[in-house]
């Protein structure tokens, strides 16, 4: 009988531990921004002083930017077939604050632009990436508005 009363007392222990609800941690659920992904560059305009230069990065070119939330790299070259290779890369940190995007280039071919930070309005429309900003470093004489369009690629 002895017996009996303690698998009954065991099963019902097991059974009432079993129903508890357990508290499991919280995960907190960080908001990601809208620019974070993988965007291609359409076209780029760049205004400097009263001369603006566009060019259509969709003829003989490729060239991607990847965001995360802390970090940037983008990626260009071109499509010929042509002795002339052009390779263009760079990244580093990043910040993205409401509608403003601010690139902290750590890494970048043209390693002159290393360095610098740059602060760019952004704005998306559909799978449409538009930024805007000044690119500026004293040093080399560069003080030019750049507008970039991208579209979403993932």
């Amino acid at each position: 009988m002895r017996i009996k009363s303690l698998y009954a007392l065991l099963f019902i222990s097991l059974l009432t531990s079993s129903c508890q609800n357990e508290s499991k941690p919280q995960v907190e659920v960080q908001e990601v921004s809208p620019i974070t992904g993988t965007w291609k560059l359409l076209k780029g305009t760049i205004i400097q002083g009263n001369d603006t230069a566009i060019t259509n990065y969709t003829i003989n070119a490729d060239f991607i930017k990847i965001i995360t939330d802390t970090h940037f790299a983008f990626m260009r070259h071109d499509l010929g077939l042509d002795s002339v290779a052009v390779y263009v890369s760079g990244g580093g940190r990043c910040e993205v604050k409401d509608n403003e995007y601010i690139e902290h280039l750590d890494f970048c071919n043209y390693r002159e632009w290393e360095g610098h930070t740059f602060s760019f309005d952004f704005e998306i429309t559909g799978d449409t990436l538009t930024t805007m900003g000044i690119e500026k470093i004293e040093a080399l004489g560069v003080e030019q508005f750049n507008i970039e369009q991208y579209v979403r690629m993932d």
